[in-house]
């Protein structure tokens, strides 16, 4: 495939000459005004005047022969020769898990099973929390007792101790 990727590329690049020169020999529409009033000829040497002379016609299939190159350069550099499978950038890569054997598979979690239980949270956050709570509370039900209270309560002694409780100051 890369020979004929050179092929592709080196006509492209002629029809691409070809395409400036004959362009830049071709005359503009306002050529042939002063024909039509008898000044000088009309500019068809290679035939007669149709509705597309020789460099018109040698024009066109110039560009089809560049696009028809550039259609097969850019099909080329996005369909490689080899595989998917054998190519890429993974190339050559060995896993450290085949490599050495007598790694034994990891069992189990590194995550700790805490079941239902919440952490608690720590006491300077929590006592702040708690006053900013209380005191936007306080603004807003001056009168009620039954406000979220500011300081969480105590746990009972003897109770279940599956919680870790915050230490107290």
């Amino acid at each position: 495939m890369q020979w004929f990727s050179s092929i592709l590329l080196t006509l492209q690049v002629i029809s691409s000459l070809l395409i400036i020169v004959l362009v830049l020999l071709q005359q503009g529409k306002g050529a042939d005004m002063g024909a039509a009033f008898g000044s000088g000829s009309a500019g068809s040497v290679f035939g007669s005047a149709g509705a597309a002379n020789f460099l018109s016609r040698a024009t066109k299939w110039a560009a089809v022969l560049f696009f028809a190159t550039t259609i097969g350069l850019a099909w080329i550099a996005h369909h490689p020769a080899g595989s998917p499978l054998e190519s890429g950038i993974m190339q050559g890569f060995t896993s450290s898990s085949t490599t050495t054997k007598e790694a034994a598979p990891a069992t189990g979690s590194a995550v700790p099973d805490l079941g239902n239980a919440v952490p608690a949270a720590p006491a300077a956050a929590a006592n702040k929390a708690a006053s900013d709570a209380a005191s936007s509370a306080g603004k807003a039900a001056a009168n009620s007792d039954a406000a979220v209270p500011s300081v969480p309560a105590a746990p009972a002694v003897g109770a279940d101790q599956s919680v870790p409780s915050t230490p107290s100051k």
